[in-house]
């Protein structure tokens, strides 16, 4: 039996990846799948003890805060048998979006990083992002790395390289997209945690 459930839902899907890296190196968690909703949003449901699942939590809230983004991030302590029909998801592909909305991620050490950094570049507005990935490639030695589509418009590009590349071609990135679309939002994750690339689209 599961000991502790813990979900984290957040209306942006590049949000969510840097609460993940901050959740998964704050604490001992296991990702079990993220969900992609109509909000656009994405929800990630995470196993673990409580006292984990709960400074986890507290990170997740904690870090939406300074990016300005809403963000529930709830704990079951003891979640009731039979349970698991309700929220796991089965695996499944979304003609819309032309992606799977479940992610199931595969086994992976707890806390390990990668080397490297990604960045990522959020818009509602394809050419906006289009834009702002050719900037970014012009700007700094970095490579694409995956797209997360969430309807609505919702796109995000995710790029490679290390950390003062990334930077600069994200900086670069988000003010080539003015006039173009909505920025929704652009991070750097230095060292991204095995969570965060396991959830990257494949």
């Amino acid at each position: 039996m599961t000991s502790a459930l813990a979900f984290v839902e957040i209306g942006a899907w590049s949000s969510a990846m840097v609460v993940l890296d901050a959740m998964e190196k704050n604490a001992s968690i296991r990702i079990l799948q993220s969900e992609l909703n109509d909000a656009p949003g994405v929800c990630i449901k995470f196993t673990g003890s409580v006292s984990d699942l709960e400074s986890a939590a507290r990170t997740a809230r904690l870090t939406a805060e300074t990016m300005q983004t809403p963000v529930l991030a709830h704990v079951i302590p003891r979640p009731a048998p039979g349970s698991p029909a309700a929220y796991l998801a089965r695996p499944d592909f979304n003609l819309l979006i032309e992606q799977p909305s479940v992610n199931i991620p595969e086994e992976t050490p707890m806390n390990n990083q990668a080397n490297f950094a990604v960045g990522l570049i959020e818009t509602q507005g394809f050419t906006a992002v289009f834009e702002a990935i050719d900037t970014a490639l012009k700007t700094a030695n970095v490579e694409v790395l995956a797209r997360e589509k969430l309807g609505g418009g919702y796109i995000t590009v995710v790029i490679k390289g290390d950390v003062s590349a990334v930077r600069a071609a994200i900086d670069a990135a988000k003010a080539s997209t003015e006039g173009l679309g909505k920025l929704i939002a652009a991070h750097v994750i230095p060292s991204p945690s095995q969570g965060v690339l396991a959830l990257l689209p494949k």
